[in-house]
């Protein structure tokens, strides 16, 4: 007599079980085959078989096909009218995802299930059960519900994404701004501390509440928005409406100047740094102004190139005699938006990489709260070939923060374009529509227990889905993305 009673009691003991096929030839412990005898069943479906010995086991169809013996003879039949018997059969390969064993812990079957074993359908309590899907509402992100499966919310858990970093990754209008600002909102409700680094200019729609729809109602959705909890900062305050963000130039060397302004560093590092050190010794505050007036009292015709670049930093205004202090950034339950719209890259690159230093020195000292930083097309940041004034301080966060308290989420349409090191440390990872081939090599690297099925429906991914894993997921699972509460502000220039 087996472990389990019998195969005829366990059917009984589910009447909503539908059937889905049978399994035949060679038979694994992963994976087997098995004909598909009902229309509904589709490639990404879960489904579940009784194993003679270990009882209920969940599975995932991950490549479906119909197989024929209309060769081309018959086909050529055909086209000129002839009657032409076509035998068809569909055929699924099932990836096994396991069962929960006594104590709770997620097991593979060590023997094959039985040829001729019916498959079915997986229900949605069992398919909770199995993945370990756990209502976490209170410490949760909701993010969606389970592709094609309504009743199954997915939480991810927010403890997890800042200890574990997360990544966000797509191809352009995918949906990855979209599914960023689902994050933030939910971060929002939960009073979560968070710093977005926006180059785009997308996320102060945060403020404003969603047009209401259908949708909101099916997702279990109501539209609001979070003006009370969102600042916004930016270094250009005539472009973008928000408050100055500046820094000073007494945390800055003369090296780290010289290498933004990409000048030659044995010509220029000495009289800079003469002229800073004077400035230093006859006042605390000083600006780019200050180090022009001492550098064109030398009257050097070779100071001309450095003057200038100098003259490019002060009309920027992102060095003032007083910058912006990291209190007023860092507000404990709210989100702070810089708006990088409009400002030259290596600008960019040099509020990013002041900015991480700031918060990683000051998580280390307790200084600030613990925190969330978003950076938005992170591979302009941290690449993997060359470097950015940001790459080190964004490296040693995604090495280190988590230590401290100081979560990092990168998102990029780029994924190849990511140092791999950082991508690497990122625990729970979403992924929408992604076609380059470098990039989705980028992804099966770095993404664990990713099948080749899954990899490939990343490129046919409908927008607003996305595979999501690690974290409190403990495999790839494809989600449905809930719709936005407040206004998208990533959305397509319309031309016509």
């Amino acid at each position: 007599m087996s472990e389990v009673d019998s195969i005829e009691k366990q059917e009984q003991d589910n009447p909503g079980l539908k059937k889905a096929g049978v399994i035949y030839g060679d038979v694994g412990t992963t994976e087997f085959t098995c004909t598909i005898t009902s229309a509904k069943v589709e490639q990404g479906d879960y489904v579940q078989v009784l194993h003679e010995k270990f009882g209920w086991v969940l599975g995932r169809i991950d490549e479906i096909k119909r197989k024929t013996n209309l060769t081309v003879d018959k086909a050529k039949e055909l086209m000129n009218g002839s009657d032409v018997d076509i035998q068809e059969t569909i055929l699924a390969k099932v990836v096994v995802i396991g069962y929960r064993d006594e104590k709770g812990l997620l097991q593979y079957p060590r023997i094959p299930f039985n040829v001729g074993s019916i498959v079915y359908l997986a229900q949605d309590e069992f398919i909770r059960k199995v993945i370990g899907l756990k209502d976490i509402e209170k410490s949760g992100a909701y993010i969606g519900r389970l592709f094609k499966h309504k009743n199954i919310r997915i939480y991810l858990d927010i403890n997890i994404m800042v200890q574990k970093h997360v990544s966000v990754l797509a191809k352009t209008g995918a949906g990855k701004s979209y599914l960023t600002g689902v994050l933030m909102e939910e971060l929002l409700k939960k009073d979560v501390t968070a710093i977005i680094i926006d180059p785009h200019g997308e996320y102060p729609s945060l403020k404003i509440p969603a047009k209401k729809t259908k949708i909101h109602d099916e997702f279990g959705v109501t539209p609001r928005g979070y003006a009370s909890k969102i600042k916004i900062f930016s270094p250009d305050t005539e472009l973008n409406e928000a408050k100055p963000l500046k820094f000073t130039l007494a945390s800055m060397t003369p090296r780290e100047l010289i290498n933004l302004m990409s000048l030659d560093t044995r010509q220029f590092l000495i009289p800079l740094r003469k002229a800073m050190d004077l400035l230093r010794t006859s006042r605390q505050f000083f600006d780019v102004k200050d180090i022009i007036r001492v550098l064109e009292s030398e009257d050097s015709p070779t100071l001309s190139p450095l003057i200038a670049q100098l003259e490019y930093l002060s009309e920027m205004g992102i060095f003032a005699r007083k910058g912006t202090r990291i209190d007023d950034i860092v507000t404990k339950g709210k989100v702070s938006i810089i708006n990088l719209r409009g400002v030259a890259p290596d600008i960019q690159e040099l509020v990013v990489q002041r900015l991480s230093m700031a918060l990683f020195e000051l998580r280390k000292r307790n200084k600030i709260p613990p925190l969330m930083l978003v950076v938005e097309e992170a591979h302009n940041y941290v690449p993997q070939q060359g470097m950015a004034a940001s790459s080190k301080i964004l490296r040693t966060i995604a090495s280190e923060g988590r230590k401290f308290g100081l979560g990092l989420c990168i998102i990029s349409q780029r994924p190849a374009k990511i140092d791999k090191n950082v991508l690497s440390q990122c625990n729970t990872q979403i992924i929408l529509r992604v076609t380059n081939p470098n990039d989705l090599r980028a992804i099966g690297n770095s993404v664990e227990n990713l099948t080749k099925g899954s990899l490939e429906d990343i490129q046919r991914l409908p927008i607003g889905v996305a595979l999501v894993t690690g974290g409190n997921i403990s495999m790839p699972l494809f989600v449905e993305i809930r719709p936005r509460e407040t206004k998208h502000g990533g959305e397509s220039v319309k031309v016509i």
